[in-house]
């Protein structure tokens, strides 16, 4: 059956193709100004902007090349047609019938569109193939395509380091320019026809990595999936990269990530943490980072083929022929195939020199085995591709001359274009498909091998074959590419080890008929239900469960240039007014205050051990005011804060979590968990300090409630994997102790059950009530996960309120929380501490015969 895409096709290629004369009424300008395309494209307009009542999806597909083929006649016409080997108009027969498809893209040209003609183009090919083309100045594009993205990203993402000028060149930030350039302008044609609120857009590749930043700035919803399909590399590899940074964070602006392989996306991801201290969580099968308050999803799955395309080609009689052409050619003998590009990454000489070492090593193959290397001219230039082309060469010469005879020639070597029908014919009668490159993103040239092995009755009939007898096929592959994983049938090769090549080409020629049967139906079942549909519809899939809270949820965005970032946030999540937060404050009569230390108080991470004098004046304000009962809640030592705070002689202290707590100054430490012994220590400590040893940069802290192992200054990667496994390791020895293992941010902490932050507020609450004090206003300050339990309380907490509470849960930064507030950093929270202490200073003056502070503690 002819699929949708491709029965276009035919109805193009069966007659004249499209085309555009210049001496054709000139059209309305678009595409070449701001302005929306999808007003001018819909026949039934009536110039109103109200929405159609009759809803349709629409996708914006964006590549660096539109899926079109364009060229000018000799009278001066520009002819366009459908490029069926596009993999953006492939794509499209997954997203089905109601989704509405946009391209934008560049044409692949010869000769630039003269700048008087733009906009005719422009209009015609919108009309016509619902594309959108970016017009690149020629100097631009070649600093962006052959500079930028050919120079730096592709050798860089191949693993090649440019340790020499020869070997991609050094850093160029023109090039760099031009490139944020280009896709500035890829920018600019999406918003000309987005509607934000309704479309998907969906980016493809390297070269177009920062657009989602561009898109993300102007429109903070719009649902953007972005699809990597080079290599991504090793971080050590990566972090070389001069804009590092800008390329991730500008990729952390999609909602939807996709990579070939988990490798690749692993990469991505070790990236994020080593470099933008970001970690993922995988919840129910799906892997996602959390950024600002957005869960960016990373999506795996290798991109598949156009079946229905094949199988087209398959019956023509062209390919017949050229079948029965190559069946004479090749009659007695066994064909291996190679077809690559040639480039350096695809390792062609290293495939030829197996194919000398099998002859040398196998003297009875001679005259038998032929590799026929199929090499596509090369989509770079420079001196690397001529070497390339200098080295195959003379490597094929002198195997030939070493092994051929009258009659018969070892290596064929085809580097002339081949019509797509020539090639299709050729993996029809190889025995065996080799793939050697050193690195490739994904290579479907393996794929196409498996579905024309598979053929039809027409080519059985010519290769005399019985239609009923399973069909066979062989693949050497190379461990690094793409689509390896996938093939679990192939022999699997390290392209480098020339000995192994050759050893696995022997043994695909002569593994049994029914081995071979075997494998071609494993990889034959795989890749016909894996096609290019299925992957583009599994991604527009998950696209949309990536997108669907984007309506209910507040964003704005933060940052300048390529470090902006957009802000996610519940739509009851708001900033802490200080003037709401004073004024409930003057109103209420018994007020509660629970205030984090690190992070709240002080910033985290500071080397600082001394409190702000600052800070303590507005604390001791705090306290002297009757009405309230201050208490400081930290996961320090009682020690070290009782030191901190000496001169806040009315503060409440809670230590370690809340296992210690003291109402003031005079007053006793209090345990608020009872714990008969801490004999634990001694199973644990001995564990800790064994991945202390072998975990450079880890270190354990003791406190008297607890054992924390820190690996914050360890290397990230490692760290973590040592954590898990010390966590899994302390739960398993610690199974019959009364304790909690907990993992938090670059920790591991064993700490007896039940004691956490959340019991300091429910001891302070419950006190304060029977004391016969109903808070009517309860603030809690906290900055990490361990204060969303203090948060978790409080606003539950309505039967130890006063109905008329005013509760306020507030959490420090912009970021997901169980607080209903936020406040940005240290200096606010300050700031509006600062203000409450106004407040009861004023009212101090106001009413200086006041009643003596009531001390919240146990009756002596």
């Amino acid at each position: 059956m002819v699929s949708r895409s491709y029965s276009n096709l035919l109805d193009l290629t069966s007659g004249d193709s499209l085309t555009f004369s210049r001496e054709r009424r000139r059209l309305p300008r678009v595409a070449t100004v701001a302005g929306v395309l999808s007003e001018l494209d819909d026949e039934n307009s009536n110039g109103s902007d109200a929405p159609s009542s009759v809803s349709q999806e629409r996708m914006i597909i964006v590549g660096n090349q539109l899926p079109l083929r364009a060229h000018r006649s000799d009278n001066g016409e520009w002819n366009f047609s459908w490029d069926e080997d596009s993999l953006l108009l492939q794509l499209k027969d997954g997203l089905g019938e109601d989704v509405e498809v946009t391209y934008i893209g560049c044409l692949s040209l010869k000769e630039e569109v003269d700048p008087r003609e733009q906009d005719d183009v422009a209009q015609t090919l919108l009309e016509n193939f619902k594309c959108v083309p970016a017009f690149i100045p020629s100097d631009l594009f070649s600093k962006f395509y052959h500079g930028f993205c050919k120079q730096h990203l592709w050798p860089l993402f191949h693993y090649m380091l440019p340790l020499s000028p020869d070997l991609g060149g050094r850093f160029d930030r023109s090039l760099w320019q031009a490139y944020l350039s280009v896709n500035k302008i890829f920018a600019d044609k999406v918003m000309e026809v987005i509607s934000p609120d309704d479309d998907f857009v969906w980016v493809h590749d390297y070269h177009l990595m920062v657009l989602p930043t561009f898109l993300r700035k102007r429109f903070n919803r719009v649902k953007l999936g972005f699809f990597l399909h080079s290599p991504f590399p090793s971080s050590e590899i990566y972090r070389t990269l001069p804009v590092r940074d800008e390329l991730l964070r500008a990729l952390l602006n999609s909602d939807l990530i996709g990579f070939h392989t988990f490798d690749y996306a692993r990469h991505f991801l070790s990236c994020c943490s080593r470099m933008l201290g970001l970690s993922y969580q995988s919840k129910r099968g799906y892997i996602g980072l959390e950024y600002y308050g957005r869960t960016v999803s990373i999506k795996i799955l290798p991109v598949g083929i156009h079946i229905g395309q094949l199988q087209l080609v398959l019956n023509l009689p062209e390919t017949e022929a050229k079948v029965a052409e190559l069946r004479d050619q090749f009659r007695d003998q066994t064909v291996l195939l190679g077809v690559d590009d040639m480039d350096i990454f695809k390792g062609i000489s290293l495939k030829l020199l197996a194919m000398e070492q099998l002859l040398i090593q196998h003297p009875d193959k001679r005259g038998k085995v032929v590799l026929v290397q199929i090499a596509n001219p090369a989509r770079g230039r420079g001196k690397d591709v001529q070497e390339v082309q200098s080295e195959t060469t003379a490597t094929v010469n002198r195997i030939n001359e070493t092994f051929g005879r009258q009659g018969y020639k070892p290596v064929v070597l085809i580097d002339t274009p081949l019509q797509f029908f020539e090639r299709i014919a050729f993996y029809v009668i190889a025995e065996c498909c080799l793939v050697t490159a050193v690195r490739d993103g994904m290579n479907l040239i393996p794929y196409e091998y498996i579905i024309c092995r598979q053929g039809n009755a027409k080519l059985d009939e010519t290769l005399g074959l019985n239609p009923s007898t399973p069909k066979k096929s062989m693949l050497v592959v190379s461990e690094f590419i793409g689509c390896s994983p996938s093939l679990s049938g192939a022999i699997r090769v390290n392209p480098w080890n020339i000995d192994a090549v050759a050893e696995a080409m022997e043994s695909a020629l002569i593994v049994s008929e029914a081995e071979k049967q075997l494998r071609h139906e494993k990889h034959y079942r795989y890749v016909s239900t894996h096609d290019v549909a299925y992957w583009a519809r599994s991604f527009l899939q998950d696209l949309e469960r990536a997108c669907r809270d984007h309506v209910r949820r507040r964003c704005w965005g933060i940052g300048f240039g390529l470090g902006f970032r957009v802000i996610a946030l519940d739509p009851n999540f708001r900033k802490l007014s200080v003037e709401h937060i004073v004024s409930a404050y003057k109103r209420t009569k018994s007020r509660a205050i629970l205030l984090d230390y690190d992070g709240a108080m002080m910033l985290p991470g500071s080397i600082s051990t001394i409190v702000n004098t600052e800070v303590v004046g507005i604390l001791n304000s705090l306290c002297r005011d009757s009405k309230n009962v201050v208490f400081i809640v930290s996961g320090k030592g009682r020690n070290t804060l009782t030191e901190r705070f000496s001169a806040c002689e009315n503060l409440g202290i809670a230590a370690e979590h809340g296992y210690f707590v003291r109402t003031n100054h005079e007053a006793d430490w209090e345990t608020c968990v009872s714990v008969p012994d801490f004999d634990w220590k001694q199973i644990a400590e001995p564990v800790m300090q064994l991945y202390t040893e072998t975990t450079d940069g880890s270190t354990i802290e003791t406190k008297e409630s607890a054992l924390v192992w820190s690996y914050q200054y360890a290397d990230p990667d490692f760290g973590s994997c040592q954590a898990k496994e010390l966590l899994d390791h302390l739960e398993s020895v610690l199974t019959n102790e009364p304790v909690s293992v907990k993992s938090g941010q670059t920790i591991v902490e064993v700490k007896p059950q039940g004691v956490n932050k959340g019991i300091v507020a429910e001891h302070l609450l419950s006190t304060m009530r029977q004391k016969g004090m109903l808070p009517d206003f309860v603030l809690c300050i906290g900055d990490d996960r361990s204060d969303e339990d203090m948060f978790e309380v409080i606003m539950s907490a309505r039967e130890s309120l006063s109905p008329v509470a005013e509760v306020f849960a507030c959490t420090v930064g912009q970021k997901p929380s169980r607080a209903k507030y936020y406040l940005e950093d240290t200096t606010e929270i300050v700031r509006m501490l600062q203000g409450l202490a106004n407040a009861s200073e004023q009212a101090a003056r106001n009413a200086p015969q006041a009643s003596q502070r009531v001390v919240i503690g146990e009756s002596k």
